[in-house]
């Protein structure tokens, strides 16, 4: 699976850390979002109108308390995917 066949629902991990770039109202710009690896969840895949090739995805994070922080907007390049096989239990 990559980030290409991704649907709301799935399971995804920040591939780098993620900082508010201040479109995240009520958290401080640059305050951190997720560190690299941070397991999330995908709400939506969307795309720009005036660029429809450009994919969006809107991810919640979990917080330390293991909550889900507010929905973030991602470009492909700042998600990644775990295939199951590959995961250690």
């Amino acid at each position: 699976m990559n980030v290409n066949t991704l649907e709301p629902g799935d399971t995804v991990y920040a591939a780098r850390e993620l900082r508010n770039d201040g479109s995240i109202p009520n958290m401080p710009e640059n305050e951190l979002i997720a560190k690299e690896g941070t397991r999330g969840v995908l709400i939506n895949v969307g795309h720009f109108e005036e660029q429809p090739e450009v994919t969006l995805y809107l991810v919640r994070f979990e917080n330390q308390d293991l909550s889900l922080g507010p929905p973030v907007g991602c470009w492909p390049d700042e998600i990644r995917v775990i295939e199951s096989a590959n995961i250690e239990e």
